[in-house]
């Protein structure tokens, strides 16, 4: 199943759940040693092969376990610059998101300015 913006929260868990539990079957581990190597309960393993909710902090344990941290860089990857931003910032990096800016609005000017 290819995850997209449509779906559920509930069917991305079911998604993941099923897919937690291919990679663990394909290494030949059990719930009993996934759980242990992950310092978690068998019960929340289950839990999360069910699709129900958890901690992301177990599901962190779980995927070091099986061997699949290295694709937490690409669901959320590490900012890049835009090259119109380092010209507008000099190089320097942003401290804070501002809000947009109407440009259709009149540009702001100075009181005594007619």
């Amino acid at each position: 199943m290819k995850l997209n913006r449509q779906i559920t929260e509930q069917t991305v868990l079911e998604e993941l759940g099923r897919r937690i539990t291919r990679r663990r079957v394909d290494l030949r581990i059990t719930q009993a040693d996934a759980a242990e190597q992950a310092g978690l309960g068998k019960r929340t393993l289950e839990r999360i092969e069910a699709g129900e909710d958890c901690r992301i902090s177990s599901l962190i344990r779980l995927l070091r376990v099986l061997d699949l941290m290295d694709n937490l860089d690409r669901l959320v990857p590490e900012p890049g610059p835009h090259p119109m931003e380092l010209l507008k910032t000099k190089g320097k990096d942003r401290k804070r998101a501002s809000s947009r800016r109407d440009e259709a609005s009149e540009p702001w000017h100075w009181g005594d300015r007619k």
